[in-house]
């Protein structure tokens, strides 16, 4: 087994954004291999992940995002736990990612506990006027599943992220595999998002298509 050095600690901290002492323990874990560390890091994460539930995320970054023309502008704060993951640039890479998404996708909420319930009634009353008498009389096993279509739509953390091509990784979920990948909790804080015009009526363009092939 070779000796755990300071520069091997550096190394993998620098690669993965976790812990000194979880970087030092994973490599002696793997025997000084960097890139088991690494695996069993990742690993670790899988199951730490919960475990940080209750940790404090006070560090971290803003992701600002302009769209083209000066029209429409977003910002994500992104918080991790140690200012050493916040200044990295795959953590401010995301937070500039999720203020994009911010801006194509005009989420309403962060967080599904966020919805107001008034906001989830009268999404209710609508939908069931939308129903045909005979599946009125199966409202409680329909609506969930359009209420869930709904907070799909209008929750950040539940929305699809715009550049995932399979169309199935969830905002969170790209938020755990942040948390996952650095060690540390990673959470969304709050976003806000403003465009020129806003509340007055006009001609609306595709922003989100606008964003999509911008990526592409």
């Amino acid at each position: 087994m070779s000796a755990i050095t300071s520069d091997m600690i550096k190394k993998l901290r620098e690669m993965t954004g976790a812990g000194m002492m979880d970087c030092k323990g994973a490599l002696n874990e793997a025997e000084g291999s960097i890139d088991k560390a690494i695996e069993i890091l990742r690993k670790k994460g899988l199951k730490d992940i919960e475990k940080r539930a209750g940790k404090t995320a006070a560090e971290g970054t803003l992701g600002v995002y302009i769209h083209p023309g000066d029209q429409v502008v977003s910002v994500v704060e992104l918080n991790c736990e140690t200012d050493f993951v916040g200044r990295g640039e795959e953590f401010r890479q995301l937070a500039r990612d999720l203020a994009m998404h911010v801006a194509a996708m005009k989420p309403r909420y962060l967080s599904v506990e966020d919805v107001p319930e008034q906001i989830l009634e009268k999404e209710k009353e609508i939908l069931m006027e939308q129903l045909t008498d005979e599946q009125k009389k199966k409202a409680d096993k329909i609506l969930p599943g359009k209420i869930e279509k709904f907070l799909e739509s209008v929750v950040l953390l539940k929305q699809i992220y715009i550049k995932d091509e399979t169309e199935s990784k969830t905002i969170k979920a790209l938020v755990d595999d942040m948390s996952m990948r650095c060690g540390e909790k990673v959470t969304v804080r709050r976003f806000s998002r403003l465009e020129v015009g806003e509340g007055v009526e006009k001609v609306a363009g595709n922003l989100a298509a606008d964003v999509a092939a911008m990526v592409k």
